[in-house]
């Protein structure tokens, strides 16, 4: 879990996720806003009084210890909501009041993967706690603590909410039985409570998704960095980039190699477009979702990730200064098993496939000059093929979702490009790939066009030394669910709009 101090920032995964405001007497607001800082409407306040958002994404719960919650469905959010921000205020004193004031961020499988204690309020009733917003094509988690002197009311007409007088909404009760959807967190804070749709939700509104992964399956611990101290470098600074950040792949970092990133633990899916125009459905649901690990070094080494839950994995490897780079899959016996990297370029950076064993722990031989960097990642955060055209460097593994399309391929290499694609659908064995198959493999530079069946796929980029385009084409509708065992293809997708009345919304009726 990512621990920040105000004003700090981190990646958090492109998921689901539970935001818990701890505080008796805190109440709870969440504001969907655009680029400019404003609403679009009423509708995108959610709070106990309008506890769903219209399109499903953002749903309120509270506890009965106090503890409210907010379900953000961040893959679900419209492309023109920037950021979501998190709203505590109370009519009990001030926020200086309010014992234990503090945010927590879980994901669908109970990790929590940010925290902040707000430690500084004062004479403010209102406050910004914190807030998620878009950057590099993922989601951060800013800690952000800023009181506003007037109050909830100041505070929503700043961002463009019109409060009404009305009287106020009672409150609806919190659900007492947990949904299967989540776990319990497995370190730091109370366990998560129990969280449930509204009991009466208008017509349309779905549930939240299943949680990543197989039943029954471990999420894994977050490993701490093994190696050197981590940097004093405050939180916002540049790091590695995520997973999803355009064009920047190959870009060398400007933190040191040799020593960790700020975040320990940097989660870093992107997200994708709206689906409408191409039909694609961001509902992934296979393979475990954990904290992502990196770890930074000089040389070969080996290396060891501890508590992953079994099956596969993105591990994302760069060597700045690269002569011959190898890393190879070593077996429980030390023997070497699957080949992942066997290059020669000066700049080396990819993401590769590797699939965790029964057991847990992840070992891979590197063979590199030079500093490097690696990171193991969830498949689910790899980045989505649609019809806009991304840039490319290196090998990379990308997902399918939407109905039957054509890949468009332009590869500027010198070496060898192959493409191998895994279909998914009936195939229920989360823990192991199915057979691929093998679409591409030529020399040199060319342009392709690859049909693709319909989603759920990966698309394995094997071999792709240099820079190279890739995007859909002639995108079909789905015709079945995402996966094989009938999951929905998008639970978070509502059906019509909310017909609820918003009248009284600001009023807090406790």
């Amino acid at each position: 879990m990512t621990t920040l101090n105000k004003g700090g920032n981190g990646f958090v995964p492109s998921v689901p996720l539970r935001i818990a405001v701890r505080g008796r007497g805190t109440d709870v607001m969440a504001l969907l806003l655009t680029e400019d800082g404003l609403v679009r409407g009423d509708a995108d306040v959610v709070f106990h009084g309008q506890s769903a958002h219209p399109n499903g994404a953002v749903l309120h719960g509270r506890a009965e210890d106090g503890t409210e919650w907010l379900e953000v469905g961040l893959p679900a959010l419209e492309p023109d909501v920037a950021r979501v921000l998190v709203v505590g205020s109370t009519d009990r004193g001030a926020l200086r009041d309010v014992p234990g004031l503090a945010v927590e961020a879980y994901a669908p499988d109970g990790t929590p993967v940010a925290h902040y204690e707000v430690t500084d309020a004062a004479g403010e009733t209102a406050m910004v706690l914190a807030e998620l917003y878009r950057r590099a094509g993922g989601w951060k988690f800013r800690a952000v603590g800023q009181g506003w002197a007037n109050g909830l009311e100041g505070l929503a007409t700043d961002h463009g909410v019109h409060v009404a007088g009305a009287e106020p909404t009672p409150p609806q009760p919190f659900a007492a039985t947990p949904p299967p959807a989540f776990a319990a967190p497995r370190a730091g804070g109370a366990p998560a409570p129990a969280f449930a749709p509204p009991p009466a939700p208008a017509p349309g509104f779905g549930p939240p998704p299943a949680a990543y992964g197989p039943p029954g399956a471990t999420p894994a611990a977050p490993v701490p960095q093994q190696y050197p101290p981590a940097v004093t470098a405050p939180y916002g600074t540049s790091a590695p980039a995520p997973y999803g950040a355009p064009a920047s792949y190959g870009t060398p970092v400007t933190a040191p190699y040799g020593t960790p990133v700020p975040a320990p633990a940097q989660p870093v899916p992107a997200a994708p477009p709206a689906p409408a125009a191409s039909g694609q459905d961001e509902a992934w649901t296979y393979g475990p979702v954990f904290v992502p690990y990196v770890q930074t070094g000089r040389d070969n080494d080996v290396i060891t990730v501890d508590g992953l839950p079994p099956g596969p994995v993105v591990v994302q490897l760069e060597v700045p200064d690269a002569g011959y780079t190898g890393l190879t899959v070593l077996t429980r016996r030390n023997k070497e098993g699957d080949n992942l990297v066997n290059s020669t370029e000066d700049h080396y950076v990819g993401r590769v496939l590797a699939t965790v064993p029964s057991h847990g722990t992840l070992r891979l031989r590197l063979e590199a000059e030079g500093p490097w960097r690696v990171e193991v990642s969830p498949l689910a955060s790899a980045r989505r093929l649609t019809e806009q055209e991304g840039e490319f460097r290196g090998p990379d593994v990308l997902l399918h979702t939407g109905g039957v399309a054509d890949m468009a391929i332009h590869y500027k290499g010198d070496d060898n490009l192959i493409v191998n694609v895994f279909e998914l659908a009936g195939h229920d064995d989360h823990a192991a790939l199915p057979d691929d198959d093998n679409v591409v493999n030529e020399i040199g530079k060319r342009r392709e066009t690859v049909p693709l069946t319909e989603g759920p796929l990966i698309v394995q980029f094997e071999m792709a030394d240099g820079p190279w385009r890739a995007h859909l084409k002639r995108v079909q509708p789905r015709t079945g669910p995402l996966f094989g065992d009938g999951t929905p293809a998008n639970p978070w997708q509502a059906a019509g709009p909310d017909r609820t009345d918003r009248k009284g919304w600001f009023s807090r009726g406790r």
